[in-house]
């Protein structure tokens, strides 16, 4: 098991970079997630997960241990391969996404490519009750109630043509630093201030 790649980045875009190691250049498949934080990066230690098929040996590379944790626990679900989960992974950071296991969020995870109703529920049930184990002290950041906040800020904030993953990123933020923000128009005037 290849546990991590650690050297120069030769090449990257949203879907993989290229680390170079020992001499070798390593294909490493990544989420939006994780390229959002390596992408000024001119070197990285990049943990990884190696896929073996048949046919096929692939790296998997996350930027945060959470990242690597999460994407195996996605993976384990029945009807789940690697590239859904680097899928899930990009459509969501790994906070979103355990929130919404955790909160039962159907609908969120079905809008996914890949993610039918069936498969969303399938994910709940496999991994809710692990996740919840997991998260322990950080249980109250997780529970859903900053969701609808954050969707119709979210949704606001891409009709004034924002970008998705910038919006997102800076409506997490807001929503980590600063407790009791309970109303839509606050937290798009605070995201709007964060992008500036």
């Amino acid at each position: 098991m290849i546990t991590y790649v650690k050297g120069a980045i030769t090449h990257k875009n949203p879907t993989y970079i290229v680390v170079e190691a020992g001499g070798i250049g390593y294909h490493i498949n990544i989420s939006l997630y994780t390229y959002a934080l390596v992408e000024k990066l001119e070197s990285v230690k990049i943990l990884t997960h190696l896929h073996i098929k048949e046919d096929s040996h692939t790296l998997y590379g996350f930027a945060e241990a959470s990242e690597r944790s999460l994407f195996a626990q996605l993976i384990s679900v029945s009807g789940i391969g690697p590239s859904t989960a680097q899928l899930m992974l990009s459509a969501m950071n790994p906070g979103e996404m355990r929130a919404a296991i955790i909160g039962e969020d159907v609908n969120t995870l079905k809008k996914i490519k890949g993610v039918g109703p069936k498969t969303a529920k399938r994910i709940i049930l496999d991994l809710k009750d692990k996740l919840l184990k997991d998260a322990g002290d950080d249980l109250p950041s997780l529970l859903p109630q900053d969701n609808t906040l954050r969707d119709e800020a979210l949704s606001a904030l891409i009709a004034l043509g924002f970008n998705r993953i910038k919006a997102q990123k800076a409506l997490n933020k807001v929503l980590k630093e600063q407790q009791g923000v309970n109303s839509v128009e606050e937290l798009i005037k605070l995201g709007l201030k964060e992008m500036s």
